[in-house]
């Protein structure tokens, strides 16, 4: 769409080849078409007029870079070893994204029944979703200090009597106000936090910090099957190419040669000079994030 737009305020006349392939020629150096449609995919441009108007944007911005390209070559930046490093790791980066781009694409795309049955187990993000108006007081405050905020919880406390109590025990806390639908809530989150009333307190404990929560006020804005569709699907397929790229990530540190030097090298173990007691038994592995471990507790 944008290449379109550019061709047609190419004029008539000259050389047409040139015309839809070059978009600006800045002194020996050119912006092409390409370019700009390259930077364009990213764009949440719709109509023609939004997409004329950030084509225009993403132009200028590109020959400013030019511009800097231009001086940088000028000035043998491109020689220097840490441009030369830069370079090296964008080249990379942008190898192994494509692999994995390439490898994810054979993901399949989620069928009708899966994306119904995702729409029925999350009520909280679509039947029932709700903006939600969120009063907070993050506590920096250890474990140990848990028992004793949930002792004071065990009877029903305002945000305000809270506030009053942490700093009546000298506890750091830092006091927000927020709104945000659900979907912008963490999922574990969010599923327990659409269990709350207007009015209602829970908390969250995340190692060394807790987040005290107050549903202030809400309201109802569902979405329906139809429009909750395309965003459904999108979220499945995308967590199938993540799920397809982790694997393929350790199928190639299983089936590779690895092996830590220096430094990196994992340390020998001591010979045993008794026998070894019983080893106790792993721990249940957790998710990256404590919060979501612990969900919300000490609801009112």
């Amino acid at each position: 769409m944008a290449a379109a737009i550019l061709v047609a305020c190419g004029g008539e006349g000259g050389d047409k080849k040139v015309a839809t392939q070059v978009a600006a020629k800045v002194n020996s150096g050119e912006v092409s078409v390409h370019q700009i449609n390259q930077v364009m995919q990213k764009s949440n441009a719709t109509s023609p007029e939004q997409v004329k108007a950030a084509s225009r944007q993403v132009l200028e911005r590109l020959i400013d870079q030019e511009l800097l390209v231009q001086q940088a070559l000028e000035k043998k930046l491109d020689r220097d070893p840490k441009t030369l490093q830069a370079i090296e790791a964008a080249r990379r980066e942008v190898l192994a994204r494509a692999y994995l781009e390439q490898v994810s694409s054979s993901a399949a795309k989620p069928t009708d029944a899966e994306i119904a049955d995702y729409y029925a187990k999350h009520p909280e993000l679509f039947a029932e979703r709700r903006i939600f108006s969120l009063r907070e007081l993050a506590v920096q405050a250890g474990a140990e200090f848990a028992p004793k905020l949930q002792q004071y919880m065990a009877q029903p406390r305002s945000m305000q009597e809270l506030a009053e109590w942490l700093r009546t025990e000298n506890v750091r806390y830092t006091a927000n106000a927020v709104t945000k639908p659900a979907e912008q809530l963490p999922l574990e989150i969010v599923k327990n936090i659409h269990q709350l009333k207007d009015g209602q307190i829970g908390i969250i404990r995340s190692g060394n910090n807790t987040l005290i929560l107050e549903v202030a006020a809400s309201r109802s804005m569902p979405v329906d099957a139809k429009a909750a569709q395309p965003v459904i699907e999108q979220f499945l397929l995308n967590q199938r190419k993540s799920e397809i790229a982790q694997t393929e990530i350790k199928n190639l540190r299983t089936k590779g040669k690895i092996e830590y030097v220096g430094e990196f090298k994992a340390p020998e173990a001591e010979p045993a000079t008794a026998p070894a007691a019983a080893a106790p038994a792993p721990a249940a592995q957790s998710s990256n994030d404590p919060a979501l471990d612990k969900g919300l507790s000490g609801l009112k």
